[in-house]
């Protein structure tokens, strides 16, 4: 098929970022004494942290201020980026494929924080759009993120082919209509090599 644009997911497919969030995680989790396991959070990876922290509200029958924690959360995370990497199988890609056809990131991470991580890794450059979060009212599973990517780089969601590294954004793709790739033995093959 020939595509005419290309749609990456960031945390855990652009960049390897996933462990230390789940350190940040853990530190809001011991502070409130909720309980989210690892394997959970994993499951839950493309989901932003607000939507998990109201989740987590309603399970355990708490009064969290989802917001405010999931703001917490995130000034947990910021410490650690100086030590986050690229994905360099998928990252390959992306460079490869600037300038052929437009390129998206469509992220369940925040602008503030998704744009400071591909400013890190000198990425940000690569990429026409930045869909977050905050962009769209309904998250993955559901296709509206990869959807708002294509409208805004002008091409049909069944031309485009999208990247990413759960199944839930597997499934978001796959109801967007586009091809989707997952990266997860890309990105598993290169931790080893």
């Amino acid at each position: 098929m020939n595509f005419r644009g290309i749609v990456f997911d960031c945390d855990g497919t652009l960049a390897d970022t996933m462990p230390l969030h789940w350190i940040a995680w853990r530190t809001v989790a011991e502070k409130y004494g909720f309980e989210f396991p690892e394997e959970r959070f994993y499951a839950l990876g493309g989901v932003p942290s607000r939507k998990i922290l109201e989740e987590i509200n309603r399970e355990q029958d708490l009064n969290l201020d989802a917001r405010q924690v999931a703001l917490e959360k995130e000034q947990a995370y910021l410490p650690h980026l100086p030590s986050v990497r690229p994905v360099v199988p998928v990252v390959a890609i992306a460079r490869s494929q600037y300038g052929s056809v437009p390129l998206s990131v469509a992220t369940g991470g925040t602008r503030a924080v998704i744009g400071r991580v591909l400013a890190h890794l000198k990425i940000d450059h690569l990429f026409d759009h930045l869909v977050t979060s905050e962009d769209v009212d309904r998250q993955k599973p559901a296709p509206d993120i990869f959807l708002e990517a294509a409208r805004r780089m002008n091409v049909k969601p069944e031309h485009c082919r999208a990247y990413e590294d759960t199944d839930l954004g597997l499934q978001a793709i796959a109801a967007a209509g586009m091809e989707g790739v997952d990266v997860r033995r890309l990105r598993d093959s290169s931790r080893t090599a």
